[in-house]
């Protein structure tokens, strides 16, 4: 049943219509459930079952689903799709901060780039949706860890079965949440999106190789990835996983730094002609960028998983891992002392 769940999965994948989001319906679907299928046994059982997996990736597509909301909604959300990069790593522009130097808030990186005279909507705020994503699902794991923990010690049976409710209700945030990181990780690993480059070469920027000016993105990450692009070359491109200490705005930063990287060898590409269905160099090129995103999301929800194990949650806070040990009753912070 697993085997035909996936293969079910796959062909939705692969049949897709094409869009002009990040990376199309299914290009995100490919990173999602790449990430997903690649998920270790010491995560939850919940995450690698078929029905998971098939969830968050059809939800890796919800950020692009939520446009057309109207104001503040979409202007506010949109620009978390991207963020406009010069070729060394500033931010827009000469004036525009280095990725390497992002400040903690993203309120203090809108101060900053509005001192530098640049709008903050035609910059993109990417690193941020990133991370708060990730925030926010070690939150979402770590209430998952204390109602588990509780539901199988508790005695009482009213208790319990709030316990194994709120678990039931968590789990479903977790695999939405799950995917709305995985958009945004996905969008970091198509080069388009991180740079001023997004949709032709710049006109305002010199251009001394000819690179193309006309509307590229679309039919790139859209119609070419769904009519070339194999879910199993995705997979088996992925790279190892890179999950030892790190910094959260230090990783972000370099995962968007890589994907910087290749924005030239894209625009070489397209100018030698290779974005045409059936071109090697092409499909390798966009495989290699989808298994990338496929791996960071991977490694981040491993990493989230890890992590959830030792903060405080609910109110009065109890430490999870003493929850997890059974030397903390979780109750009053799970419910709530009213």
């Amino acid at each position: 049943m697993k085997r035909l769940a996936i293969a079910a999965l796959a062909l939705v994948v692969l049949a897709a219509p094409a869009t002009v989001s990040a990376w199309g319906e299914t290009g995100h679907r490919m990173v999602g459930m790449a990430a997903m299928r690649a998920l270790p046994d010491d995560m939850p059982a919940f995450l690698r079952t078929p029905s998971a997996v098939a969830d968050v990736a059809e939800l890796t597509r919800e950020p692009d689903r939520w446009k057309g909301a109207g104001q503040p909604h979409d202007r506010e959300r949109d620009t978390a799709h991207f963020v406009d990069m010069i070729e060394d790593g500033r931010v827009m522009s000469e004036r525009g901060m280095s990725i390497d130097a992002l400040p903690e808030l993203k309120s203090e990186y809108d101060a900053a780039l509005l001192a530098a005279g640049i709008d903050v909507n035609d910059a993109g705020y990417l690193p941020y949706a990133i991370m708060d994503g990730y925030q926010q699902l070690v939150r979402d794991f770590a209430y998952w860890r204390v109602l588990n923990a509780a539901e199988a010690r508790e005695m009482d049976p009213a208790k319990q079965a709030w316990y194994r409710a709120d678990r039931i209700r968590r789990e479903a945030l977790i695999l939405r949440d799950m995917g709305v990181l995985g958009h945004y990780v996905g969008d970091a690993s198509q080069p388009l999106h991180t740079s001023i480059h997004y949709n032709g070469w710049n006109r305002n920027s010199p251009n001394p190789d000819g690179f193309t000016t006309a509307r590229v993105h679309g039919t790139f990450e859209g119609g070419f990835v769904r009519r070339n692009v194999r879910f199993d070359a995705v997979e088996a491109a992925m790279p190892a996983a890179q999950l030892g200490p790190y910094d959260m705005r230090g990783r972000t930063a370099a995962y968007l730094r890589t994907t910087l990287g290749q924005v030239l060898p894209f625009y070489r590409l397209e100018k030698a002609g290779a974005f045409v269905d059936g071109d090697a160099r092409g499909i390798a090129f966009t495989t290699e960028r989808l298994a990338a995103g496929a791996g960071e999301l991977r490694d981040l929800f491993i990493l989230a998983w890890r992590a959830s194990a030792d903060v405080s949650i609910g109110w009065p806070a109890v430490k999870v891992a003493e929850v997890e040990a059974g030397t903390t009753d979780p109750w009053v912070a799970m419910v709530g002392a009213e």
